[in-house]
């Protein structure tokens, strides 16, 4: 399935349907009275976070989603039927924004979470509710009310606790496929991951952290080189991010200058994301000799100007990559118990469970 992560949408709630001009005609009621009924209401459209989706392709060929009208109001005190409401499947983590104003209205964050982006119109009233005492043969009623009329667009924010970043054949897809549940495709060529991957890492029972992959960026990624700048939203979200860095590039090129690189894309794409946690994650180990290796871990570091984790792997042989996952679910169970007490706290990292 194609991975679409934007789209755009037309969507309009039901009209209300209109109230009825009625009176009561039966044998021997010569002063029956109204009896028109009110209008149904119109149809709501409503949005749902489903959790077994993971693009928003279904919208790119479907754009427009009307709800249907209420039914008119009827004689003999009828009243019209509401009409039909349609509900929207969308992935969890889509940000629903107004297209004209730009302005954010909605985030589904949970699954099974379910809003109203657009209200049907109320039903108009029938003759009898201008029944008084002063007016007994009313002929008055209302139309429908309209319902609501919006242009959206959709964003996907895919719902991560890791993301990877690093150069194209850094191994990110490698290390995801080593790690987790996801089988990326891998190949000997730069740019082989297109779109978002994600994985669930098992820890542990009921213990466990969801890692984003992402096309690998390059330099200029932030004025639009390369594929990794259209998915770089996807990481806002993510708690930590590992920084992937190919220690023994085929090419010969220098992997500071690479890593040094990505790190000024992110900074230049958003403040905010180059300030999250970020760990050094060299990989491909097993390509140097055991003897140089720390001599160019070393140098590398150096080089690189770096002083927070360092942790050395290879995804291809899983070396290094259990230390990696504990480490990782450490850090991020810290942040949850730091963040208590929270209106929702993830069972994944209560603070009683242990490793």
């Amino acid at each position: 399935m194609k991975f679409v992560d934007e789209a755009f949408i037309d969507v309009a709630a039901g009209d209300g349907g209109n109230g009825c001009v009625s009176f009561r005609h039966e044998k021997y009621k010569e002063f029956g009275g109204p009896n028109g009924g009110d209008g149904g209401r119109g149809g709501h459209v409503f949005a749902l976070a489903d959790s077994n989706l993971n693009t928003l392709v279904d919208f790119r060929y479907s754009r427009r989603h009307d709800a249907k009208r209420g039914q008119h109001g009827m004689g003999s005190d009828m009243f019209g039927a509401a009409g039909d409401d349609i509900v929207l499947k969308m992935p969890v983590g889509t940000i629903i924004s107004d297209v004209e104003t730009g302005e954010v209205l909605y985030e589904l964050l949970k699954p099974g979470e379910m809003i109203t982006i657009a209200k049907g119109g109320d039903g108009g009233f029938g003759n009898m509710r201008f029944k008084s005492a002063i007016n007994r043969a009313p002929r008055q009623k209302t139309p429908g009310w309209p319902g609501e009329k919006k242009n959206l667009k959709l964003e996907l924010k895919v719902l991560a606790d890791v993301g990877l970043l690093g150069m194209p054949n850094a191994g990110k897809s490698t290390l995801i496929t080593a790690i987790s549940n996801a089988r990326p495709r891998i190949a000997d060529y730069p740019f082989t991951t297109l779109h978002p991957n994600l994985g669930v890492v098992r820890v542990g029972p009921e213990q466990s952290f969801v890692v984003a992959d992402l096309p690998g960026l390059i330099e200029g990624a932030s004025e639009g080189a390369g594929l990794g700048h259209l998915f770089l939203r996807h990481l806002q979200r993510t708690r930590l991010l590992l920084h992937v860095v190919d220690l023994a590039p085929f090419d010969g090129a220098d992997p500071v200058a690479q890593a040094k690189a990505i790190v000024g894309e992110l900074k230049k794409y958003d403040a905010a994301l180059y300030q999250k946690p970020r760990w050094l994650v060299l990989n491909k180990v097993d390509m140097i000799d055991a003897d140089l290796r720390a001599e160019r871990v070393k140098d590398f570091v150096k080089r690189f100007k770096y002083k927070g984790p360092v942790f050395e792997i290879s995804a291809l042989t899983h070396e290094g990559c259990q230390s990696l996952i504990q480490a990782v679910y450490q850090h991020l169970k810290a942040q949850q118990v730091a963040q208590q007490p929270a209106e929702y706290v993830d069972p994944r990292f209560t603070p009683d469970s242990e490793i």
